[in-house]
């Protein structure tokens, strides 16, 4: 694939594509909850949201099949990327036509069988979306690719959490999440407009022979028994693991400083807008720095970022000085989150894109989540201060891993690519 900058038609392809992922899940997580308390829905039902995603985390399962089944007429990933983007538009669509009080009353287990629906049909979707992404873009460039991934869906989200609380109150449910569903449908006109059939025709001979029941097996075998494929895992596992260990405890310390959910609320726009930011900004780096330089780069400033969070124990009174961190720190993460997944799609095999991005997507956040969930924890044990310097210094010691993939022995090409 020539190296020359993707066309514009391509990058608005792949910036709609994340932003209606972002749409049905911004919904989920920030809208519904705050909907569904103010209509006085038992918190515990509440909490029952989270696992709504598990289709997020076991589609791994199914992302060999995703990579090897293609439409004839509407082609590989077309073809499984318009049904189910029209899945989640009706689902959407079927909601916004449902009574509130009926949907956080009585129909509240409909309204819950909807959510899990969607969250089926995006997270297969993902799989789709990502493999395209890898086989549309070439290296230089996906960098580029991921910005548009990351700013893309938290701009979704941000559409579908903070701009629909907002429009509730003035609109209604019913008009507020039809916008959302009409959003959705306007972003699917760059993907049915893509001929995929001509520009990327599915290569079935580099694909597994068979679709049977073992080709979960041969397909991730194949993926592991690449050339230093464990030991890119290994970076995929660890380097987000310093955000991951300090992030969850910034609200709950500006909590106990004072902030309101209004201020909270305002600074996580802020903080998102951020996000974006950095995200946009990596991805230009990354065509210039290459993937060793851009992971060292910036893993390094999401460190101090996470690390800087210690400054503010105690100084959540100064305004201007937790905005800077706080924004700094979003921007360092939106950086480091885009050259991690740009690295991952160079160990993406063809054919394979898919569910080879899937299963290193899934493993970083499996253990993100496992080492989130312990942070509270943590907390308690060194206080916020402790905490965050700690993650900090785990940021850095990280790095040393993504320094011996690229220098091990027989990596003289990944160096000279890096």
């Amino acid at each position: 694939m020539s190296a020359a900058r993707p066309s514009n038609a391509t990058l608005v392809l792949l910036a709609s594509l994340y932003c209606a992922q972002g749409l049905p899940s911004g919904l989920i997580a920030h809208s519904l909850p705050v909907l569904l308390r103010q209509h006085g829905v038992d918190l515990a039902l509440i909490g029952l949201l989270k696992l709504l995603a598990l289709p997020w985390l076991l589609k791994v399962l199914w992302a060999p099949w995703i990579d090897r089944l293609a439409s004839p007429r509407l082609g590989h990933h077309r073809g499984w990327i318009l049904p189910l983007q029209g899945t989640v538009i009706l689902c959407v669509a079927g909601l916004a036509l449902l009574a509130p009080q009926t949907l956080f009353g009585a129909g509240l287990w409909l309204l819950l069988g909807l959510l899990l629906l969607v969250n089926l049909a995006a997270a297969t979707q993902d799989v789709a979306t990502d493999g395209l992404t890898v086989r549309l873009l070439p290296e230089r460039w996906r960098g580029l690719g991921n910005s548009l991934q990351v700013g893309g869906y938290k701009t979704g989200m941000i559409i579908s959490g903070s701009g629909l609380l907002l429009l509730i109150d003035p609109l209604g449910w019913n008009l507020g999440v039809g916008l959302i569903a009409g959003l959705l449908l306007l972003l699917t006109w760059p993907i049915w407009r893509f001929p995929e059939r001509r520009l990327l025709p599915f290569r079935p001979a580099l694909a597994e022979t068979t679709a049977g029941p073992g080709l979960l097996l041969r397909h991730y075998r194949g993926l592991l028994a690449q050339p230093g494929m464990l030991a890119w895992l290994a970076v995929v596992l660890t380097f987000k693991l310093g955000d991951s260990l300090g992030s969850p405890m910034i609200k709950p310390m500006l909590v106990d400083q004072g902030w309101s959910t209004g201020e909270l609320g305002q600074l996580t726009l802020a903080s998102s807008l951020a996000g974006i930011g950095g995200a946009l900004l990596g991805g230009l780096l990354y065509a210039r720095l290459g993937a060793l330089r851009s992971l060292l780069l910036f893993g390094a400033l999401q460190a101090i970022g996470i690390a800087a969070m210690a400054l503010l124990v105690g100084a959540g009174g100064q305004v201007g000085l937790v905005y800077a961190i706080a924004l700094f720190e979003q921007v360092a993460d939106g950086m480091s989150t885009v050259a991690l997944f740009a690295a991952m799609m160079r160990l993406c095999r063809p054919e394979h894109e898919g569910a080879d991005f899937t299963l290193q997507a899934s493993a970083q956040l499996l253990l993100a989540g496992l080492v989130g969930a312990s942070s509270g924890v943590l907390a308690k044990a060194l206080g916020y201060g402790g905490l965050f310097v700690g993650a900090g210094v785990v940021g850095m010691l990280v790095l040393g891993l993504v320094l011996a993939y690229f220098l091990r022995p027989g990596s003289r090409r990944s160096l000279s690519e890096a």
